[in-house]
C-alpha cells in the first residue's frame, strides 16, 4: 500500500490540506477524529483522564470539557505527559486499525497526525511524509483572525509542539501553505503527484 503521515503545527491550515487530498482520492485517518471518539462519554479513555485531573473535566452529562483539560495541561508539563501517555496507545492501535480497513480500497491513504515528531518512533514505515508548513508569525495572524484565539494562547499553544525546524527534518515533501487558496491547490497537486510516485510499503499490522 502507499501510505504517507500528514502534520503540520498548529494554523498551518493542515485541514485544508487533508481536505484537497480526500477530493484527490487519498483515504485520511484523522487522529483528531480518532481522539473524540476514544473521548466519549463512558469509555476507558476518559475514565483514565478523569481519574488523573479530577472529575471537572467532564461536564453533567458525563462529556469532556476540553478547554478545561487544555488549561490543565498547557500550564503543567507533567500533566502534558501523563494525558500523552494515557492517549497514546489506544490512539495507535485505532489508528493501524483504520489503516488497515482503508488498505483494501487500493488508494493512498494519508495518517492525518498534529503531533507526529513526537509521536514518531515506533510507527510503522510510511511511503513518505508531507509536512504543512508556515512561518509561525502567520500561523499566529491565522489563529487569532479564523479560530478566535488570543495572540497569547496562540504563541503558547504553538509553543508546546514540536518547531517548524523539527518538522521540515523528516518532511519528504513540504506544502507551503504561505499564500492564497490558489497557491495551495497548487501545492497539493504537486504533493499528489509526489505520492503517485512514491514507494509502496508493507500494510501496518495492529500496535499489540
Amino acid at each position: 500500500m502507499k501510505l504517507f503521515a500528514l502534520t503540520g503545527g498548529i494554523g498551518s491550515g493542515k485541514s485544508s490540506v487533508a481536505n484537497r487530498l480526500t477530493a484527490l482520492g487519498a483515504v485520511i485517518v484523522d487522529s483528531d477524529l480518532i481522539v473524540r471518539d476514544l473521548q466519549q462519554p463512558g469509555s476507558p479513555v476518559l475514565a483514565a483522564m478523569v481519574e488523573r485531573f479530577g472529575p471537572s473535566i467532564v461536564d453533567e452529562g458525563g462529556n469532556l470539557i476540553r478547554p478545561a483539560v487544555a488549561s490543565i495541561v498547557f500550564n503543567d508539563k507533567d500533566a502534558l505527559a501523563d494525558l500523552g501517555k494515557i492517549m497514546k496507545r489506544p490512539i495507535r492501535v485505532e489508528t493501524d486499525r483504520q489503516t488497515m480497513a482503508a488498505a483494501d480500497a487500493g488508494k493512498p491513504v494519508v495518517q492525518d497526525i498534529p503531533l507526529l515528531v513526537e509521536t514518531l518512533e515506533g510507527r510503522p514505515p510510511y511511503s513518505g511524509i508531507i509536512v504543512v508548513d508556515v512561518d509561525p508569525e502567520l500561523a499566529v495572524s491565522r489563529l487569532i483572525s479564523f479560530r478566535g484565539f488570543s495572540e497569547d494562547d496562540a504563541r503558547a499553544r504553538i509553543a508546546k509542539q514540536s518547531t517548524r525546524e523539527q518538522r521540515l527534518a523528516i518532511a519528504g515533501f513540504v506544502v507551503d501553505n504561505s499564500g492564497t487558496e490558489q497557491d495551495l491547490d497548487r501545492e497539493v497537486a504537486r504533493c499528489w503527484e509526489w505520492m503517485q510516485a512514491s514507494p509502496e510499503v508493507p500494510v501496518p499490522t495492529t500496535a499489540d
